[in-house]
This record gives C-alpha cells, sequence and structure tokens, in this order.
C-alpha cells in the first residue's frame, strides 16, 4: 500500500511539474532563425520588448524590411507608429519600415499585415511577439497567409513571462490561463 501511495505521489508531482512546462512550450513555439522577406511586430503586451527584438533582428540582418502593426491603445499616435518612432530613433533607415495602424486584436493584426504583405509581394517573415502570445499569432497568421507562407516564430523576451516559472506570478498566470483559453477557442472556430 505505501509503495502505490508513494507512486501516486510521484506520478501527481510529475505532473505537476511537467503541465506548466507543457503549456508554456506549446504557447511559445520558436523555430530557427532564417532570412526572411520581413520581420513583423505586433503590439500588446509587452510592446517595448516586441519592438526592441524586431529592431535587434533587422540589425541582424534577418530581413531588408520590418512591419510594426497596431492601432492607437491610448492618445493618438498608433502603437505602429510609436514602434516606427522608437526603430527610427535608434538608427533604422524610414524606408526599411511599413506601418499597419489599424488592428485591433490579433486577428486583425494577421489579416492587415497579411493585405500589406502581398501587395509587396513578401512570401516569408519572422513574426514577433511576446512568448505566451506566439502560438495564438502563428495561428492567425497562417490562417490569412495558408499554408505555404513562411512564418519563423520568434518571441521578444517579455519582462513578466518566463516559460520555466510563469506559474510564479499572478499576472503571467492570468496571461497564461488568458492565452489557452483563446487558443482553445480559437481550434473551434475556424
Amino acid at each position: 500500500m505505501l509503495k502505490k501511495f508513494i507512486i501516486a505521489i510521484l506520478i501527481a508531482l510529475g505532473l505537476v511539474i511537467l503541465i506548466p512546462l507543457a503549456i508554456s512550450f506549446y504557447l511559445s513555439p520558436q523555430d530557427k532563425l532564417g532570412k526572411v522577406d520581413a520581420i513583423v511586430v505586433i503590439s500588446g503586451g509587452d510592446t517595448d520588448s516586441r519592438v526592441k527584438e524586431g529592431i535587434a533582428l533587422y540589425r541582424d540582418g534577418w530581413a531588408p524590411k520590418i512591419i510594426f502593426s497596431g492601432a492607437a491603445a491610448s492618445g493618438e499616435v498608433s502603437n505602429a507608429l510609436a514602434m516606427a518612432r522608437i526603430a527610427i530613433r535608434q538608427g533604422l533607415p524610414v524606408d526599411a519600415i511599413l506601418i499597419e495602424e489599424e488592428a485591433k486584436t490579433t486577428t486583425e493584426n494577421a489579416i492587415n499585415v497579411a493585405k500589406l504583405l502581398k501587395t509587396n509581394n513578401y512570401k516569408s517573415i519572422i513574426l514577433v511577439t511576446s512568448p505566451y502570445h506566439q502560438r495564438r499569432a502563428y495561428s492567425s497568421f497562417r490562417t490569412e497567409l495558408g499554408k505555404d507562407y513562411l512564418i519563423i516564430n520568434h518571441s521578444a523576451k517579455d519582462e513578466a513571462w518566463r516559460k520555466k516559472n510563469w506559474w510564479e506570478n499572478a499576472n503571467a498566470r492570468f496571461l497564461t490561463f488568458g492565452e489557452v483559453l483563446k487558443n482553445f477557442y480559437g481550434l473551434f472556430n475556424k
């Protein structure tokens, strides 16, 4: 009886550890970087980290263009324009930057950026968002761009969310469970 109890405890502890890690890796797919036509940075969450990562990828030569997407969160300037201004202040050339200023949701990011990509005949992107948001963003972009389009997932380093310990932070738990539900909902509404 004691042996079965110990085995049950070990299994329970294993699940307590494995389930949060499985959720982490599910929400935050990461791909090997490769050269693409454009880097797409969508606003929301820790936008500063997202734009910082997009700028770093551009400077490292992964793409000749960078697209910032997002409507105004508050005030009169869109998130896309605010991100573009940061990039320009940090030395990125104006002609390397495209902005999409209407998207208020992840789905709208994908729809609006897809139009921009198709207009410019871009066939491949690196998609930058927060790690907890990467799966859902990828799913939205995949739906809009189709299965033959190259989308490389590459998350920014979010200040509040880490794969290995998101469950230790109340805000990160809130973000994670929200994303799990939104991903689950998305599975049944395609």
